[in-house]
């Protein structure tokens, strides 16, 4: 309904919109009248969304992980869950080692990880598990001990190379291992490590 008062004597009247733009009469004072256009309503101002600290830094590390690894021969996402994404499946091409039926160490160069964004994620160190069998010092069915070298300005893409370096034994740690066999076995195989001495950075990082 259009509602409006007549100019000259203040008669207030109510109408259809279909009736906009006609003209008609006052029927108190007899003056000519202009029905006007409907009131639009103005719109509600649209408020900017506001990005927590850690969902920005969500978005920034899927951006750069999906760019720097692309076409990386040896480290392959093989899935980003969550909008925005906060748990990895990483698979590894690299040599290192599993259990054989004996419990001995044999040759494994296919790894899947898996990386989880915790709440509490970068102020914290992402919760991180191999979904493969590995021998490793600081690795075992639960956990990847990467939290002891964490600081919250670490890029996710560094800690991706870092647990690849990890399972090529370029980086390990027989002091405080999660594995007392698998460190005894480095000990005694120093000479023999790396087991994977290429360059694991893609080409694209910087």
């Amino acid at each position: 309904m259009i509602s409006f008062a007549c100019q000259r004597c203040g008669k207030s009247f109510s109408v259809p919109e279909a009736y906009a733009g006609r003209s008609a009469r006052c029927k108190s004072c007899g003056s000519e009248l202009k029905i006007p256009a409907p009131v639009v309503p103005a719109e509600a101002p649209v408020r900017p969304v506001t990005l927590s600290p850690r969902h920005r830094r969500l978005l920034a590390d899927a951006e750069q992980i999906r760019r720097l690894f692309a076409d990386c021969p040896h480290i392959r996402i093989v899935s980003m869950q969550g909008d925005p994404p906060d748990l990895y499946e990483v698979e590894y091409q690299i040599s290192s080692l599993e259990r054989d039926p004996r419990g001995k160490p044999r040759p494994r160069n296919l790894h899947l990880a898996q990386i989880q964004l915790t709440l509490d994620y970068p102020r914290l160190a992402p919760r991180c598990t191999m979904l493969t069998p590995i021998f490793h010092p600081n690795i075992n069915q639960s956990t990847i001990c990467v939290g002891d070298h964490w600081t919250a300005g670490e890029r996710l893409a560094d800690l991706i190379v870092r647990i690849g370096e990890m399972i090529a034994y370029q980086a390990y740690n027989i002091r405080s291992p999660l594995d007392g066999e698998a460190a005894m076995w480095a000990d005694l195989n120093a000479d023999k490590l790396p087991l994977d001495a290429r360059n694991l950075r893609p080409a694209t990082m910087e």
